[in-house]
């Protein structure tokens, strides 16, 4: 599954970064996200529970920063465990680039799932990630333009 898109969001680019980094700020906007904390200057674990069709499915698992160039790019990386319900691997290349006042979050992500959840079908598990993905940008936006008026 790949998705690649862009987001403008009305602030700065070192506040979205910096939002980008708050892991209170990516809990607040990962759907189902109920624990994100650092383990290390590049590392969080993590905890998702996310709904395809009629089935819920928690996941916990880490996800890696790498390729860091603040506050320009970095590439996420994350695997996550759902017991019976699956596997779940991906990344995304990240990347913000100013425009005026505002910025430009750049993504390209590719994931792959495994279990009972990839046995929901691709379009499916397909739609689920985009409106995951729609409501994760929804939220960043927001609380990216807060933290930049803080």
């Amino acid at each position: 599954m790949d998705m690649t898109g862009e987001e403008r969001i009305s602030a700065p680019r070192d506040a979205v970064w910096a939002a980008l980094n708050d892991p209170e700020v990516l809990k607040d906007c990962i759907p189902g996200c109920t624990r994100l904390e650092w383990t290390s200057p590049t590392t969080l674990d993590a905890v998702v529970t996310v709904k395809f069709g009629f089935m819920s499915m928690a996941f916990s698992g880490v996800i890696t920063l790498s390729n860091m160039n603040p506050p320009e790019s970095y590439t996420i990386s994350g695997e996550g465990k759902g017991g019976l319900a699956g596997y779940a691997k991906g990344g995304a290349d990240v990347r913000l680039v100013e425009d005026g006042d505002e910025t430009i979050l750049h993504y390209a992500i590719v994931a792959d799932v495994s279990g009972k959840i990839a046995s929901l079908g691709s379009k499916l598990v397909q739609s689920g990630a985009n409106r995951i993905a729609s409501r994760f940008f929804s939220d960043f936006t927001a609380a990216a333009n807060a933290k930049a008026a803080a």
